[in-house]
């Protein structure tokens, strides 16, 4: 296997694309669909903003649009875990996307980190 190029404005897009293919067309209850489109929106949030970082003109700018992106990573994680306690999506489906979110957080903090 070929060496791949690490991108996170890729893992942050491949993220919230797995959200989103993970709710298509699926029956949920009012807390179902209620959570899976506060996740959509949390998720993609946290790629969006990436990019936005990735303009930003000054440290201080970029730095913020990062917080937002970690942010929205975090709020990803407690509707994940909610989800999971609810048992509204099985565990093993939120699983891999728990742990994406969680590598993604990690990141994350360390680019800000970086950047101060």
């Amino acid at each position: 296997m070929g060496k791949t190029k690490f991108d996170l404005s890729d893992r942050l897009e491949d993220f919230a694309a797995a959200v989103i293919l993970l709710y298509d067309k699926k029956p949920l209850s009012f807390a179902g669909e209620y959570l899976a489109k506060q996740l959509i929106r949390s998720s993609c949030s946290s790629a969006l903003n990436y990019g936005e970082a990735l303009g930003a003109g000054t440290n201080k700018d970029k730095i913020n649009k990062l917080r937002i992106c970690l942010k929205e990573l975090r709020e990803s994680l407690r509707n994940i875990n909610i989800q999971s306690k609810a048992n509204i999506i099985p565990k093993e489906s939120l699983d891999p996307l728990k742990n994406e979110n969680d590598q993604l957080t990690r990141i994350m903090v360390t680019r800000i980190k970086n950047i101060k």
